[in-house]
């Protein structure tokens, strides 16, 4: 794309959902290969079954909120509007956390450490290749609004 720049679009591809899917196969793989179960029994199961709907929840409320700002849910395409009601008054990146729940209570589901060991490593691969760039997009495209909002709700939680 010759004129491609930060402030038309974050990101030419959509890093977050393929780096779930690929986190999520990567720790039910090592578990295949290498069992490393966790002692939880039946209640660490259903707490995993929790966060997924949790974090389904979440991202849904996050889509509808996007929605009614009539802006894009999209990570690789720019963004219309500054979106900072529903979930995203509480974290600038809500279904980002909904993905990292996702991926723990796989973990608690599937009764292993795997996928919860290699949660602090989506979290980096997301902040790396999604987050810091959507940044830039929003303050370039939205300037001291941004900002404030950067200033005012965390990044995560």
């Amino acid at each position: 794309m010759a004129n491609w720049d930060i402030e038309s679009r974050p990101n030419i591809f959509p890093w977050p959902p393929v780096l779930l899917v690929i986190f999520i196969a990567a720790g039910l793989g090592l578990d295949r290969i290498m069992p490393l179960p966790l002692a939880i029994g039946l209640p660490g199961a259903a707490v995993g079954v929790l966060l997924i709907i949790g974090a389904v929840a979440l991202d849904i409320w996050a889509s509808l909120t996007f929605r009614r700002a009539r802006t894009t849910l999209l990570p690789h395409r720019g963004t219309n509007a500054l979106v900072t009601g529903g979930p995203f008054r509480f974290s600038r990146n809500p279904i980002y956390v909904g993905n990292m729940m996702i991926l723990v209570g796989v973990g608690l589901v599937a009764v292993s450490a795997w996928p919860i060991m290699l949660a602090p490593l989506l979290a980096l691969a997301i902040q790396k290749l999604a987050i810091e760039r959507e940044e830039a997009h929003l303050h370039a495209r939205f300037g001291t609004a941004w900002q404030r909002y950067a200033d005012e709700v965390r990044r995560w939680v």
